[in-house]
This record gives structure tokens, sequence and C-alpha cells, in this order.
């Protein structure tokens, strides 16, 4: 196991310091999907500059790959549902595009279906094998999945977020975790909306209160954290003093 699976990192996040455990924390990616990063997809059919979102792209690659090393287990959602469109909900299915809704036939295939090419993982972030897939038919990520069974079944405690849209199901899935008592850290440059005065409303309104509902930090700042030359306070660029040390976590 690599050594920082086993120690405490520590980041540099707002409003305090996160503290996590490589070994219990689970990055989730939430819907990086070609229906609402590429063009032709459904989110530009809604009208959206796609390439807001999609400036996000590199940094989920890199803290994927972070993790990936450090042995931070990850998990990815999709938002999809069933051709017959039996599980989604009526008002969820008037909602959208005046004349393209979910379920009708768009230029990567039909709208939010699954198995539908639009609703892939873009290429640069495809799972790899033996990663978990969440296909989830609302917006955020426990409601009618077994997200929290999988999660406590692992020991999981802790989870970093990444993925879009930030307002809309990486905020949904952040409360939703909250609400069943996971401690939550949203990677800044890791998340992306078509719309950045609300991606900029949402980081404040997470961490606000002494972090009501979490914490935020940038990529570079999880990245010092794993990678630290201290092992214990490893979201301190050099060794910290001994006093720092022991003020943090009695190294």
């Amino acid at each position: 196991m690599n050594a920082a699976a086993r120690e405490v990192a520590v980041v540099k996040a707002k409003p305090y310091p996160f503290f996590f455990t490589p070994k219990t924390t689970t990055l989730i990616v939430i819907d990086m999907q070609r229906d609402f990063i590429e063009h032709g997809g459904f989110g530009a059919v809604l009208g959206n500059d796609v390439s807001l979102l999609a400036k996000a792209v590199q940094a989920v690659k890199d803290l994927m790959s972070l993790c990936r090393r450090h042995q931070v287990s990850m998990i990815h959602t999709r938002e999809a549902h069933r051709a017959d469109l039996s599980d989604c909900p009526p008002a969820k299915l008037r909602r959208g595009h005046a004349t393209l809704r979910i379920g009708d036939a768009g230029a990567m295939g039909c709208i939010l279906i699954d198995g539908e090419t639009g609703n892939e993982i873009v290429p640069e972030l495809a799972p790899l094998p033996g990663e978990t897939v969440i296909v989830k038919p609302g917006k955020g990520a426990f409601y009618a999945t077994l997200l929290d069974d999988l999660l406590r079944g692992r020991g999981i405690t802790h989870l970093l977020f990444a993925g879009v849209t930030t307002e809309v199901c990486v905020q949904t899935t952040m409360r939703e975790a909250n609400d069943r008592g996971y401690e939550c850290l949203l990677v800044e440059d890791a998340t992306e909306s078509y719309i950045p005065a609300y991606k900029l409303a949402i980081l404040e309104m997470l961490r606000a209160q002494g972090g009501i509902i979490g914490w935020t930090a940038p990529l570079a700042a999880i990245s010092s954290a794993l990678e630290g030359t201290c092992r214990r306070c490893v979201g301190y660029r050099g060794r910290p003093s001994e006093e720092q040390c022991r003020r943090m976590n009695g190294c």
C-alpha cells in the first residue's frame, strides 16, 4: 500500500483544513457526460456554452490520476433514464427545451437515455475496469441508487467531489451526502457551471457558516495533501515545524 494511503492527509481548504485518510475516502465524479460537455449535446441544445464545462475536463483528469496513484477509491455517475422513461417523473420530463426533451432524438442519440452515445462519459475521463459507475435518474446521486449502501459497505467516511454542473447535480449530491453524515469537499477547479456566477455562489454557500455543508479547495491543495513531504501534515508545502505538526494532529 502507498504510504500516503495509511496516513492522514491535511488539505488547505476553506473554511478550515480538511483531514482525510485515503483508504476511507472516495472521489465521486459527477455526470461528465458527452451530452453536457460536447458540442451538439443536450447542454448545447438548451442554449448553453458547453466550452465552460469543458474547462473542467483536464482538472478532473488530473484529479482522477492523483486519486488512483494514492489509492483513493472512485465512483463515476451518469444521469440517465430507461428507454421507456418509466423512471423519469412527469414533472422532470416536461421541463427543458421547448422542442427537445428527455427521450427525444438528438445529435448523439436519445437525450439522457442509458446506452446512447451522448450519455457516455467523455473519453478523456473514461472509468477504468473495476471502477464503479452509478446510473442515477435524479439530480442527486443518492436518490433511487445504491450509492449509500456501497459507500458504507466500503467503510467510506469522507468524499471528494468533482463534475458538473456545480449548482445542480454536484451541489445536490453533496448536500445529500452531508445529510447522511459524510465529510465532503468539493474540488473547486474540477467542477464547472454553464453560468460562472452560479459556481462562485455555490462554493460560498457550501462552505458558509463554518462549513455548513462541507469544504472546498483547489486541486493543487489536494495534490499537496497527498504528495507532500511530511506524511502526516501533508497539506503544507515543505516539512512543517514540530509545533505545527503537534497542533494539527499530533505528529
